[in-house]
């Protein structure tokens, strides 16, 4: 622990328009390299909340969200908590906890104090009526309580003040029956993991931008890619919406295409249009959860890329390896193959061999990604894959901070 020796997890916490409000928080040691620890205890709790996550800012791990993370009973009565910032984090109460007295009280003067509550996977007890007039949300496990027995706790729950969230949604269904009973909050693999969710056409505008991202891949003059920009508006729009929700030290708004690149550069345009294939359709903009995806899965390969040694070489390499992190996920959210994709960029053969077979070191670099986005995966081939590569824990977790908070500044 004093070295570092985790990678941390984030699991998004959804509203009822499908946007990011929080991020569950879960810390996998590398105590034991052969297996996955998942840390969810007290001393994994204080330890990295409290001193990790305060040296490294939450705004770098949250992106202005919230942050859920577990509480057990030795730490919830801790005087420590209060290092924490209230408007922050939600505490969150384990099922194990004995409903006791001193529980009951410890709660009430936390809830005093401003700090949020929130009940874990739970289910309806008269045992817990003291508790529900204090927390703020119930967090119902569909593994638990399936959905098709939800509606009787729910309507017992409906005579307190407290918001419910689903977890361990796995389905657009059980997200949609959940959302008709009234839960306010959502979270799962079914938001974590795209390849669980329905693939949606490509469509004309997706070819679109994949147009656009040729042309500036081409160093294309300004005025091409304002005439391709011209004629789609709504692309338009969207890339000046994503632009324009992160903070880029710039006092005046970007208004328009040829701003944007003047402002910005060609190279972040660039990046934004990728990151534009994320948000077709949704009206989210950076809190749809797949753009999240896409961004801090590139922005990790980015970064990572500089530091392995066998990339050194290669000047383009960051800005390659961004690209595949965000091309790799679009064959598993639409209807595109990824033979398609590599075609219609013409890309290099190293980026179509990591795409296609993740092979290559660029390969091997995106196959690391994605075992750090698996939080239960196991400890060990994650270890063994960057060791391989030359890179350290430290790298890794470094590469996770600054994905983590890509939004505070340029991609």
């Amino acid at each position: 622990m004093e070295n570092g020796n985790y990678l941390i997890g984030r699991q998004p916490i959804l509203d009822r328009n499908e946007e990011v409000v929080a991020y569950e928080l879960l810390f996998r040691s590398a105590a034991s390299l052969d297996t996955a620890s998942v840390w969810s205890a007290s001393y994994a709790t204080a330890r990295v909340i409290v001193n990790t996550l305060s040296g490294f800012g939450l705004e770098q791990i949250l992106g202005g969200h919230r942050g859920f993370s577990n509480m057990e009973l030795d730490l919830l009565m801790s005087d420590s908590i209060a290092i924490l910032p209230r408007e922050r984090v939600v505490l969150e109460l384990l099922e194990t906890l004995q409903v006791t007295p001193g529980l009951v009280e410890r709660c009430r003067f936390l809830k005093h104090e401003g700090f949020t509550l929130a009940l874990d996977d739970h289910e309806f007890d008269p045992l817990y009526n003291e508790l529900y007039g204090i927390v703020d949300i119930v967090k119902v496990d569909l593994f638990q309580s399936p959905v098709e027995h939800l509606q009787e706790m729910v309507e017992r729950f409906s005579s307190y003040s407290v918001k419910l969230l689903a977890e361990k949604v796995e389905s657009r269904d059980q997200y949609l029956r959940c959302r008709d009973m009234g839960f306010e909050y959502f979270q799962g693999y079914y938001f974590a993991k795209p390849s669980l969710m329905e693939k949606k056409p490509f469509g004309d505008a997706g070819a679109h931008l994949l147009k656009l991202m040729r042309l500036l891949m081409d160093d294309a003059d300004i005025s091409d890619i304002e005439h391709a920009f011209r004629q789609s508006p709504g692309l338009t729009y969207k890339l000046l919406l994503l632009v324009n929700s992160v903070s880029l030290g710039m006092r005046v708004r970007v208004q328009n295409v040829r701003h944007a690149v003047s402002s910005l550069g060609r190279q972040q345009i660039k990046r934004w249009v990728q990151l534009c294939l994320f948000a077709l359709g949704d009206s989210s903009g950076l809190e749809n959860p797949l753009v999240e995806m896409a961004a801090v899965r590139a922005v990790f390969m980015e970064h990572l890329a500089g530091q392995v040694p066998r990339l050194r070489d290669n000047p383009e390499a960051a800005d390659q390896a961004f690209m595949i992190g965000i091309l790799s996920l679009l064959e598993t959210i639409y209807t595109i193959s990824i033979d398609e994709v590599i075609a219609s960029l013409h890309l290099s053969d190293e980026v179509r061999d990591a795409l296609a077979e993740r092979s290559g070191i660029l390969g091997e670099l995106l196959r690391l990604a994605e075992l750090v986005e698996e939080v239960e995966s196991d400890f060990g081939e994650t270890s063994r894959c960057f060791v391989e590569m030359g890179l350290t824990l430290e790298d890794v977790l470094a590469a996770q901070v600054r994905a983590f908070g890509w939004r505070s500044g340029n991609l």
